[in-house]
């Protein structure tokens, strides 16, 4: 079969080529199931890890607005947590803690839309398990915006802010229930 020098030279390098892929595909390969699991566990690791981060800067951040909030400040609340707002536009918790804060003043409407805002941005604030939960006050919530949404919408039944309320108060209610987006 070999019948000269090039025919030898062409059997060499088909010969290496196959050598340097095998030793290619071994050093790539994964050598057991093993470091598979492992992966998978850093990846786990790391998630947990840059939760639990962003919980504490969440704490860090919204801290002074908790503290104002709880000692009956709640304008000077309103006022620190509307410039944190613009500061950090696509964090949810400036939203749940102005939610929060207008529900305690009576001001509904504008609780439930803020709260909706929130919880659109991160459904955390729902789930039972996250140490972000906002449930119990979000349901406390719903429950009277309910009463008032639906007195209000029997009374004028063609407003269509009252119907937009609704919505968001319904919208509210099935992510208390576990539906999604």
């Amino acid at each position: 079969m070999v019948r000269d020098k090039f025919d030898r030279l062409l059997w060499f390098v088909l010969l290496a080529s196959l050598v340097a892929l095998t030793f290619i595909l071994s050093i790539n390969a994964p050598s057991s199931a093993g470091q598979n699991g492992s992966k998978e566990l850093n990846k786990a690791m790391d998630r947990e890890m840059t939760y639990r981060a962003r919980v504490e800067l969440i704490n860090k951040l919204f801290g002074p607005v908790e503290n104002l909030r709880t000692n009956g400040h709640q304008q000077e609340a309103l006022l620190k947590l509307n410039e944190l707002i613009r500061t950090y536009p696509g964090e949810a918790h400036g939203y749940i803690l102005k939610g929060q804060i207008l529900g305690d003043a009576g001001a509904l409407d504008e609780a439930i839309s803020s709260i909706v805002e929130g919880v659109k941005l991160n459904g955390d604030y729902v789930d039972d398990k996250s140490p972000l939960s906002r449930r119990p006050q979000i349901q406390r919530l719903v429950d009277e915006g309910t009463k008032s949404i639906h007195e209000r919408a029997a009374a004028s039944p063609a407003n269509p802010n009252i119907a937009t309320l609704v919505q968001k108060n319904n919208y509210l209610k099935s992510r208390l229930a576990g539906g999604c987006e």
